[in-house]
């Protein structure tokens, strides 16, 4: 187990403290430390020698001027290889006296107006933000926020310059940008009269941006390979493999039909996913990890004519089994592709196919490796995604040819994404994710690099450093793995310029330790939605970054952050409230496949400057310094004692208040008398400790009392061997709710181990089964619809565990543990 910093009295010191024998302590050798002091008292000299009059109080001023001397580059203190202990003693030290409440969030990345300058927006804006912004225009940096607001105003303006940027190429142009004449359309009507292949404009070589039949387009290696080279496929080779299956496709579907892709992110799902968008099929997204029943209704949804899948996944060196969920899922015809080798590893149905007969299918043609591209209108369907909600039947969201446009220019002007660039993002085309990141790529230039296998260990992290990858994409649980579990140890990310994250909050602790691995790269934060096609808050190349923050809405993205009544803060307030993001928005949403778009996205949102908001769901923090905060769900907000707070707000404390804690998830629960609701903290240790309830209670009270609000009360801690989580990794606060309202409502029926206080002891088999029943459960039924017991019955010893449940709407489901 690696060092853990310690905190002495309570106190951080100040950097100018900062000794040699502390960063002994921190894991230098008595050498190294020596020398490390040295540069850092030079560093700190060097920052305070250039502070001047008028750049704000000495607090706000100097801790950034040190950190930006620490991380120069050509000259920075802190390397990859350091133990991460160092880096938080720095870091820390630095920002020790920082005041959240009059200077928000300490940056750790700032630009330069060199590196402004050559990023993709900021030479946009040294272009046109003259012509654009008039006298107004200085430069990238200092112009940024007033050019946002301009994108916000003129988005056809903007649109108009970012698509000469990318390699759409249409068969017929645009009758405009954008069009708001139709006032049923909330979004506007965009690019109106053009028809287009979204898939043919990733495939042909062009000039601009450069992009050559001989570039090398995908990279990819499978797991357990990583000491062979890296695999490489040309962009000719990639179109001629796709235009082969575009053309099998037409033996077996019609133009329109829905096809499925239920396959881990594989060279050969991509090859996949393209060929039925250019042979005017759509696709249909489902992710790997799902159960039978889930991936039954995204096919019955769909109306899917056929799916795409593997014999197996293969994760972590163990096959699981794919084919025969899909199987279980219904009758729909299957084309199982081999996850090894080339011969599917199960026996089929009569009416499905292997890969390789599938793709004999071609053999009869004369040109196999050609295809005609089907044209269809901007707004034609291209693939039905799903969203990741766990009751109910998900909303089948459709993206039309305009959504990858959307998609690919948001990370062309947020992320700096170019021409050479190899971008990594280990997710999946069942979920937004892997669409985007796919698009992004082949419309920007760059080569999409693909691991086949878990990103959680260090074969993943070879394949980083061995791919020369420059983008690396993350979400917060895989950095906490890596973090934790030190696999990535001895790696080069160094050839990284940029990472980003997305799907859950970011802890600053994680997003240090990855940031530190390539020499203090910004880590961009991204947060939207499926039905956004892109995200509307993100980090930006030209701002101050900060960990776990975002510094901007995206271009052209407007938004309001409102209370509980509906009225809007005032804008640059630092506020709290769930946000309202304007109508007009390029790629979103204007329809649901099987609900009502209307009412899901805009019925009860307020009205601002006579336009109909829209609903997104998140609850944000606007803090001092501009940056945007997600608190979590709107509908995670819960009541404390007459104060509202939000239940990410409450884990970024606990997060920080033990060296053991992994991981914390905060819930409210109202108590079974009634009452005011009561503060519930569910935990997650990290392996090798072993802190009692009781112990992480006081200290959460103690840490939410002194950071938050003294009136807070911790009612309760119960930890946990795991979180429950969606198939996209999402927490589901929701179960957790539910185990901890049983536990409260049947504490004097509970059969089994007791504590004195009268509730569950959850050891770990009562947790296993407890997660794996509630997990399916989940599902399957709202809370209202089941109700369980665990216990151990008398006389069949410890390894048994007895699940007695019944559903109240009658429901017969069977549960597999």
């Amino acid at each position: 187990m690696g060092k853990q910093l310690k905190i002495v009295g309570g106190r951080i010191k100040k950097i100018e403290e900062v000794d040699v024998e502390d960063l002994v302590g921190a894991g230098l050798s008595l050498q190294e430390a020596c020398s490390f002091h040295e540069s850092l008292k030079a560093a700190i000299l060097n920052a305070q020698s250039s502070s001047t009059a008028g750049e704000g109080t000495k607090a706000a001023a100097e801790p950034q001027k040190v950190w930006r001397e620490i991380t120069a580059e050509g000259r920075i203190l802190l390397k990859p290889w350091h133990p991460h202990t160092l880096h938080q003693l720095i870091y820390l030290s630095v920002y020790s006296d920082w005041d959240l409440s009059t200077s928000g969030p300490p940056p750790y990345w700032f630009p330069s107006p060199l590196q402004a300058k050559n990023t993709n927006l900021g030479s946009l804006m040294e272009i046109h933000g003259p012509k654009l912004l008039g006298t107004l225009y200085q430069d990238p940096i200092t112009s940024f926020n007033l050019f946002q607001k301009f994108t916000v105003q003129h988005p056809d303006v903007y649109w108009s310059l970012v698509l000469k940027e990318l390699s759409v190429i249409f068969r017929k142009g645009p009758r405009c940008i954008l069009d708001t004449s139709d006032k049923s359309k909330h979004g506007g009507t965009w690019l109106p009269g053009s028809v287009l292949n979204i898939a043919e404009s990733c495939l042909l070589s062009t000039d601009y941006p450069r992009k050559q039949d001989e570039d090398v387009v995908v990279i990819w290696r499978d797991e357990g390979l990583d000491d062979n080279p890296v695999n490489r496929m040309t962009l000719r080779e990639f179109r001629e493999q796709i235009m082969m299956v575009a053309n099998a496709l037409d033996t077996m579907f019609s133009k329109g039909d829905a096809i499925a892709i239920d396959m881990q992110m594989t060279v050969t799902a991509v090859v996949i996913y393209l060929a039925i968008v250019l042979a005017g099929l759509v696709v249909v997204s489902i992710a790997d990890s799902f159960a039978p029943k889930e991936i039954a209704i995204r096919l019955r949804v769909s109306n899917a004519k056929g799916i795409f899948t593997q014999d197996f996944v293969r994760r972590g060196g163990r096959n699981f089994p794919l084919y025969s969920r899909v199987v279980e899922a219904g009758p729909c015809k299957a084309i199982v592709v081999p996850v090894i080798g080339h011969d599917v590893g199960v026996q089929l149905r009569e009416h499905d196919l292997s890969w390789k007969d599938f793709l004999s299918c071609v053999d009869h043609l004369s040109r196999p490796l050609h295809y005609f591209p089907v044209y269809q209108s901007i707004d034609s369907m291209t693939n039905i995604l799903f969203s990741s909600g766990t009751t109910g039947e998900p909303k089948a969201i459709p993206w039309t040819q305009l959504s990858p446009i959307r998609a690919a220019g948001d990370i062309w002007g947020q992320q700096n994404i170019k021409t050479g660039d190899v971008y990594c993002w280990p997710s999946s085309l069942g979920w937004v994710a892997g669409s985007i990141i796919m698009y992004s790529c082949f419309l920007n230039g760059a080569t999409l690099a693909l691991y086949h296998g878990s990103p959680l260990d260090r074969g993943f992290g070879k394949f980083v450093q061995d791919a020369g990858v420059t983008f690396l994409g993350t979400v917060p649980s895989l950095v906490k793995t890596w973090k934790s579990t030190q696999c990535m140890e001895g790696l080069d990310w160094t050839n990284i310029k940029s990472f980003a994250t997305t799907g859950e909050a970011s802890n600053f602790d994680d997003d240090l330790w990855l940031s530190s691995k390539a020499y203090y790269r910004p880590v961009i934060e991204c947060c939207g939605g499926t039905e956004l096609a892109s995200s509307y808050i993100q980090g930006n190349l030209l701002q101050p970054q900060a960990f776990g923050a975002f510094s901007t809405a995206s271009m052209t993205v407007g938004y309001v952050i409102f209370d509980e009544h509906g009225v809007p803060y005032p804008d640059d307030q630092p506020c709290v409230g769930e946000v309202g993001l304007f109508p007009v928005y390029m790629g979103a949403s204007d329809r649901l496949l099987n609900g009502n778009h209307e009412e899901v996205y805009f019925k009860g949102m307020p009205m601002y400057k006579g336009m109909s908001l829209r609903r997104h769901g998140d609850l944000i923090q606007r803090t001092v310094g501009g940056y945007i905060i997600v608190q979590g769900r709107a509908d995670d907000t819960m009541n404390l004692g007459g104060i509202k707070t939000s239940s990410v707000e409450i884990e970024r404390v606990c997060n920080r208040t033990d060296d053991g804690v992994l991981e914390t998830a905060a819930i409210s629960v109202a108590p079974v008398t009634g009452g005011p609701e009561q503060l519930v903290i569910f935990a997650v240790l990290k392996k090798g400790y072993n802190s009692t309830q009781e112990q992480l209670k006081l200290k959460f009270t103690k840490a939410i009392k002194s950071n938050l609000n003294p009136l807070f009360k911790v009612s309760h801690v119960r930890i946990l061997m795991e979180f429950p989580r969606t198939a996209s990794n999402k927490l589901m606060r929701r179960v957790l709710r539910d185990q901890i309202k049983n536990e409260l409502a049947f504490q004097n029926e509970v059969w089994g181990n007791r504590q004195g206080s009268g509730y569950w002891n959850f050891d770990p088999l009562f947790h296993r089964c407890w997660l794996s029943l509630m997990t399916q459960a989940s599902e399957l039924h709202t809370p209202n619809q089941i109700k369980y017991h665990l216990h151990r019955p008398p006389n069949y010893g410890q390894n048994t565990i007895c699940i007695e449940y019944h559903l109240l709407a009658g429901d017969t489901s069977q549960y597999q543990l």
